[in-house]
């Protein structure tokens, strides 16, 4: 029997725990916590851990380290450039790691009506607690529906056309690999998410989640487990990206929208 990360009541499971992270990572953890509380102090509300990391999968060497920041006003430009500051270090100091993710917040944002389903699901369902209270505790339980299915990732055709920018003006084999990269998981948990409220369950493994929207989507299944490989272990390649903004980003655009309807817009979004 598939564990589709639910609880007996049809409710997220939280995905990941401290306990979970590799040992391997254990290093890179305590000293991202301690340099996040000493970089931001009163500024910072709470930290997360998302990712391969805390859900126990990271693979040394090969995997990024991913951070939430939850301030207790909205990030400004001081806030964004101690994260990069902190992200690098990070980076440098530890070899077990290939690159440092910081997403920055205001606790309003976090919690506001506007993003209950978006970032506040993602924070109470996929993010792991690291330092200062727990902003989930002030969140809804979540359900594997249609409107988490909307507001989660509803606005892929929004994006497709900084896609198609950004991929004509990469000319590096290493601008090429993060391009790729980023897009073949976006597209891969589009994909899934999707099918999310058919298939009944969550799972944030991009290889399962690829076999359960080729379940649903049986022409689309072999170029959604290539993209899930690719995610895996990007290539230099500027077909792969043509691919993605040409054929495979518009079509799934165009089957969200139809079956999901489109994300709410934003007013200003926020974050990095």
């Amino acid at each position: 029997m598939e564990h589709k990360g639910l609880d007996a009541y049809g409710y997220f499971e939280r995905e990941g725990a401290l306990g979970r992270v590799p040992a391997a990572f254990a290093g890179v953890v305590a000293a991202a916590r301690e340099r996040t509380a000493e970089a931001y102090g009163q500024r910072l509300h709470s930290a997360y851990l998302y990712g391969s990391v805390p859900r126990g999968t990271a693979r040394p060497g090969r995997s990024d380290l991913d951070l939430l920041l939850a301030l207790r006003h909205e990030p400004a430009a001081e806030d964004r450039d101690t994260a990069e500051v902190l992200a690098r270090g990070l980076d440098e100091d530890f070899p077990v790691i290939d690159g440092v993710g910081i997403l920055l917040y205001g606790e309003d944002t976090l919690l506001s009506e506007a993003e209950r389903y978006d970032l506040g699901w993602f924070l109470a369902c996929l993010s792991t607690p690291l330092l200062g209270p727990d902003l989930a505790e002030h969140l809804p339980r979540y359900r594997p529906d249609g409107l988490l299915a909307r507001e989660t990732n509803g606005d892929l055709a929004a994006m497709l056309p900084g896609w198609r920018d950004r991929a004509g003006a990469a000319s590096t084999p290493e601008e090429l690999r993060r391009l790729t990269r980023g897009f073949s998981r976006h597209l891969v948990r589009t994909g899934f998410t999707l099918v999310m409220p058919r298939w009944g369950g969550w799972t944030s493994d991009l290889a399962e989640s690829a076999e359960v929207f080729g379940r649903y989507y049986p022409g689309r299944a072999a170029q959604m487990r290539a993209a899930a490989a690719v995610a895996l272990d990007p290539v230099a390649d500027p077909a792969v990206l043509r691919a993605y903004v040409d054929d495979l980003g518009p079509w799934l655009a165009d089957e969200y929208a139809a079956r999901h309807g489109t994300k709410t817009p934003r007013k200003s979004p926020e974050g990095s």
